[in-house]
C-alpha cells in the first residue's frame, strides 16, 4: 500500500497540496481525477520522489520514503514505473534503446535478456518490429506505447500515469485505457492514474479521489463515485458549470 498522509506543498504563492490524505492499496488501480492546474501531477511527482513536501509523509509498502537520500530513493524508485505525459522518449534512441535503458541502467542482465525483455515489453503494447525506429518517425499513439513499454521493462510493482489520453483521439485513447487494465491483470501491478478524462476514469479505474483545493474531497470504489451525492463530484462527473466549483 501507498499512504498519504498530511502532503503540503506551495509553489509560489499557491498552495498546490494542502493536507492531501490517501491511501492507495495494493493491486488497485486508483484514478485521480480532478480540474487542471489542481495539483495531481505534482502529486505524482511527490509519489516518485521526484519533488519534496514541505510537510507531510508518503509511504510505501511501510516505508516512508519522504525525506531519503537520493541514493536510498532511487532503490525505491526501482519498484516503479512511470508513463509520462509526454510519453519523455530520448529522441536521439531509437525504441529498442529506450526500452533497454533502465534495465541498462539498473540491472546486470545480459544484453541478449535485455534486448529479448524490450522487444517483448513492445509486444505486450501492441507493437512488434519498431525496436530500431526513431521516436519522431512515431505517431501520438505509438509513443504513448514506447514509454508504456518503457515503463514496465523492469517489473514495477507499481505504475504512475500522467494524463495517459492527453492529445490522443478517442480510438487510441481507448487502446491505451484497456492497456492499462490488461497490464493490471498480466503483471499484477498497482496502478495510479492521473487525469480529467472521464472516460478513462470510468474504463480503468478501481477506486477514485476527487482533488480539489489541494485536498482530496472525495475517495470510493467507481460505483460509490456514480451514485454519490457529493455536489463536488457530482459536477464533475456531470461537468456542469454550476456547482461549487467556480469556473476561473
Amino acid at each position: 500500500m501507498i499512504r498519504i498522509r498530511g502532503l503540503r506543498k506551495k509553489l509560489g504563492t499557491k498552495q498546490v497540496l494542502d493536507g492531501v490524505n490517501l491511501d492507495i492499496p495494493t493491486g488497485c488501480t486508483m484514478v485521480i481525477m480532478g480540474r487542471s492546474g489542481t495539483g495531481k501531477s505534482v502529486l505524482l511527482r511527490h509519489i516518485i520522489g521526484l519533488m519534496q513536501p514541505d510537510e507531510g509523509t508518503i509511504e510505501v509498502e511501510g516505508e516512508i520514503v519522504t525525506g531519503l537520500r537520493e541514493q536510498e530513493l532511487n532503490e525505491v524508485r526501482k519498484r516503479f514505473g512511470m508513463l509520462f505525459q509526454s510519453s519523455a522518449l530520448f529522441d536521439s534512441l531509437t525504441v529498442g534503446e529506450n526500452i533497454a535503458l533502465p534495465m541498462r541502467e539498473h540491472t546486470r542482465q545480459p544484453e541478449a535478456e535485455i534486448l529479448r525483455r524490450a522487444s517483448e515489453r513492445l509486444e505486450w503494447v501492441g507493437l512488434r518490429g519498431v525496436e530500431d525506429m526513431k521516436p519522431a518517425s512515431l505517431s501520438g499513439g505509438m509513443r504513448k506505447r514506447v514509454g508504456l513499454a518503457r515503463a514496465i521493462a523492469m517489473d514495477p510493482a507499481y505504475i504512475l500515469y500522467d494524463e495517459p489520453t492527453t492529445g490522443l483521439d478517442p480510438i487510441m485513447s481507448d487502446v491505451i485505457n484497456k492497456l492499462i487494465r490488461s497490464l493490471q491483470a498480466r503483471i499484477g501491478v498497482t496502478s495510479i492514474v492521473v487525469t480529467h478524462d472521464l472516460h478513462c476514469a470510468w474504463q480503468v479505474g478501481d477506486r477514485m479521489a476527487l482533488l480539489h483545493d489541494g485536498k482530496v474531497e472525495f475517495t470510493g470504489s467507481t460505483s460509490e463515485a456514480r451514485e454519490t451525492s457529493d455536489p463536488l463530484v457530482k459536477q464533475f462527473i456531470e461537468g456542469t458549470s454550476e456547482g461549487p466549483i467556480h469556473a476561473v
